[in-house]
This record gives structure tokens, sequence and C-alpha cells, in this order.
């Protein structure tokens, strides 16, 4: 039966698959031990299972997830669920894969401590003994609750939805003790659990398990900040060169002035040369202007003594407009 679930999977689960699809894929084709799938299998009908009193049913419109469940309840219950597979054309031709267990209903909840007596039980922190069963708990919740943002077209997300805050604070708790800094919020009647940090969301698909994943999240990380290092030096040269411009037309306002006025010759022989040059090259900063006084002339100066003559002519222009008032 796994075997004619696999080849109904291929047949169907097809065409381009989302960032969030591939690390689901990709987390779903990781073998777990047994007591890491009655984990994940837990999450999994808690959160995502519609139960009644004689049959419990999982949808999913994830190939790779619905896949998953079904192995996992034939490896530990040796049932095996009934397999619908239907088109959805609303919007976008999609498959929606539904598995129905009608067998042992009521041993599977209990065994999955879902239901005990046949009472709804809330899942306690102290039922999850290790590290590797809060792990296999919170990757079955991220598989069938969970979703990704594509970190290559927009900011980096992750979050999981619950319909109930009881079921969100419980998430967030177990990763707060994983030290992710989890937040939680409520839109449009359910709560979101999520994580904002570039660094949090790589960590957890490294919990996970999901290399292939993971090395394509840091690499799509690396070409983003790259690229905004890139565009804050750009923006930062082209700052530079509006103020270089402004500084330049301000000197050449004053040179004018001092033109003007005969005051040109109060100056000594090396600040005149370099007030040539910057009514040679007004756009260029004091750098440039400096390498290039050094080179064109005997006068070999530095980019702080462009500055100190161009304070001398400023205090000049300063001095003759107050004598002037």
């Amino acid at each position: 039966m796994i075997e004619n679930f696999n080849k109904l999977f291929y047949n169907y689960y097809g065409g381009f698959m989302t960032f969030c699809a591939k690390l689901k894929d990709e987390i779903c084709n990781k073998e777990i031990t047994r007591i890491e799938m009655i984990c994940e299998l837990s999450a999994m009908l808690r959160y995502d299972a519609t139960i009644q009193k004689d049959k419990i049913t999982l949808t999913f419109e994830n190939g790779s997830v619905a896949r998953r469940v079904y192995k996992d309840i034939k490896n530990i219950f040796n049932i095996s669920p009934h397999i619908i597979i239907r088109n959805q054309k609303r919007l976008r031709n999609k498959q929606i894969y539904l598995l129905e267990l009608k067998e042992q209903v009521s041993t599977i909840l209990t065994n999955l401590n879902i239901f005990k007596d046949n009472k709804r039980v809330d899942i306690r922190r102290e039922s999850l003994d290790s590290p590797e069963e809060m792990v296999a708990y919170v990757r079955g919740a991220f598989l069938v609750t969970g979703s990704m943002s594509d970190p290559s077209t927009s900011g980096y997300h992750l979050e999981y939805v619950f319909s109930f805050k009881k079921d969100a604070l419980f998430i967030k708790n177990l990763l707060y003790e994983m030290k992710f800094d989890v937040k939680i919020i409520e839109r449009n009647n359910k709560y979101l659990v999520y994580l904002k940090s570039a660094e949090e969301i790589s960590d957890m698909i490294r919990m996970f398990e999901a290399p292939t994943s993971l090395f394509a999240f840091e690499d799509i990380r690396i070409y983003r900040d790259h690229k905004n290092m890139v565009n804050r030096l750009n923006n930062c040269e082209i700052a530079n060169q509006e103020k270089s411009t402004i500084t330049g037309l301000k000197q050449i306002e004053d040179i004018h002035y001092l033109e003007e006025n005969d005051l040109v010759d109060l100056l000594d022989e090396k600040t005149k040369i370099v007030l040539d040059y910057r009514l040679k090259y007004q756009e260029s900063s004091f750098q440039e202007l400096a390498d290039i006084i050094s080179l064109e002339t005997d006068y070999k100066i530095g980019k702080s003594g462009i500055n100190h003559h161009f304070i001398k002519m400023k205090k000049l222009v300063e001095q003759h407009k107050k004598n002037d008032k």
C-alpha cells in the first residue's frame, strides 16, 4: 500500500515547488525513530485532524506530508489509512490529499495522548521526555500548521498557525525553551506563532535536519546581505558625491567673492594654487583635488592640506563680510 501511495504521490505532486514545500519535502524524507514518529503524529493529529467518534480525517495540500503521515501510521499501528486525492481548481490547479482512519480510532488517539477515557486532553510539557521528542513534536506541528515565506522574494518569516490560543502558547513556550525568540499574535481568529530573525529561522531549519534547504537558505542570505551592502555603499557614494558637489559650489562662490573684492592677493601662493585648481575641477573631492595638484605641480599636498587652505579662504571671506557690515 505504501508503494501504491508513492506512485500516486509522484504522479500527482509535480510542478513548481515553493521553498516551504521543498523544506517540508526534505523533512519528510528523513528517517526517524519510532518514538519520534509518535511525537510527530501526536502533533499532526492534534492540530490538523478532524476527529469524529469512529473516524479521523486529515487533509493536506502537501503530498510529502500526507505520505509521511501515512507511513508513520502504517509503521506504528499497522493500519493503512484510506487515501483520497482530489483536484482543486479554485484560483490554481492543485491536489488535496485526504487520509481517513476508521480502524482503532480510540486506540490511536489514546496512544498519541490526544484523548483519554473518551475525553480530549491537553498536551503537557512533561509528556515530552527528551530534546529529541521536543524537536519531533514541533517538527510535526510545523509540517501541518507551519509555513515559511520564500527568502529570495520577501522578508524572512516562519510561522505556525493555530485555531486555539492554548495550542499556540504551548508551541511558543516549547520553542522558547529551545532558545527561539518567537512571538505570538492573533489574526483573523487564528493565533500565529512566528519568527522573523533570519539567523533563528536558519537555526530552526538546522534543527529539522534539512541540510539542502539550509544551504539554499544560507546562500540566499549571503546574496541578499551582499546586495544590501552594495546598495548601502552606492547610496553612501552618491551622498558623498552630492556633498562634494555642494561643497565645491560654495567654495567657488567664495573664490568669486574674493576676486570681485580684490582679496585674492591677501592669500599665500600655495592657497592660490588650490583655488585655481578648484575652479578647474569644480566637482572633485578634496582627495581628488590633492591628487591632481600633486601630479601636475611641484606642490605635494594631501586631503587635510586642501581642507586647510579652504579654511583660510573661508575665514578671509567671513572677515571681509563682517567688516562690510
